[in-house]
């Protein structure tokens, strides 16, 4: 199912990869408009003012992105029984309110179906190539088909995040390329209990329902700008 001499790991550092042309270089993870509404922007130097960066992406982490790793999870589990992926996307839906949320992961889903279609045609056994997809089915199914375990799908999900807050930063604020490292390595244990509560889910209906009302309100307030760096 994979390509000759792949192997999960490296499908997985692949995947990893801003530079992968899946469009992620468009998303700041909602930080963008949490800046604009004066995250992080007291007096420059202020470590307690950027330190508010890492809470945000914490904040996420143990909220969106578990529904976002959720999804994933249960798509991969389905993809790999014979079910049907796409039976995920209203539950996924349900949990994710925002439209701004829902557009956002819906254009990156786009993104790495078409990235698929080319390397691994497998996944359109799978999902059709025509259907708005939400990110995390798509790299669900993906990991299904390239030999991800459930918990680097998991992984993978909540360091995308992560790495996209932390590299949205630093073209938002002034923040140090090292300072910004060091948060994403503080925020492994908080990926780690992201693995922890979802990595054995089978079902749409478990994918947890983790509300975070604030960076919905900064979805939908940024997809109304005019003038924006990032597209989400």
């Amino acid at each position: 199912m994979t390509h000759a001499g792949s192997s999960p790991e490296l499908v997985a550092l692949m995947l990893a990869d801003a530079r992968l042309p899946t469009g992620g270089h468009t998303q700041s993870a909602g930080l963008e408009a949490a800046v604009r509404a004066g995250l992080g922007c007291a007096r420059p130097g202020d470590g307690r003012a950027l330190g508010e960066v890492a809470a945000y992406a914490r904040s996420r982490l143990q909220t969106v992105v578990r529904v976002e790793a959720g999804a994933a999870v249960v798509a991969r589990q389905l993809a790999l029984t014979g079910g049907d992926p796409l039976t995920v996307v209203p539950h996924w839906a349900a949990r994710t309110p925002s439209r701004a949320l829902r557009a956002a992961s819906e254009r990156i889903g786009r993104g790495y179906l078409r990235l698929a279609e080319r390397i691994w045609p497998a996944v359109l056994d799978h999902l059709p190539r025509d259907a708005e997809l939400a990110r995390p089915v798509v790299l669900g199914v993906i990991g299904a088909v390239t030999g991800l375990s459930a918990a680097q799908v998991v992984r993978l999900v909540a360091y995308d995040d992560a790495q996209t807050v932390v590299a949205a930063s630093l073209k938002l604020l002034p923040v140090g390329p090292a300072d910004a490292a060091g948060w994403l390595m503080d925020l492994h244990p908080a990926m780690e209990e992201v693995v922890a509560a979802v990595v054995n889910l089978t079902d749409g209906e478990e994918i947890p329902a983790c509300g975070a009302p604030m960076v919905d309100c900064y979805a939908e307030a940024h997809a109304t700008q005019r003038m924006r760096l990032f597209h989400a």
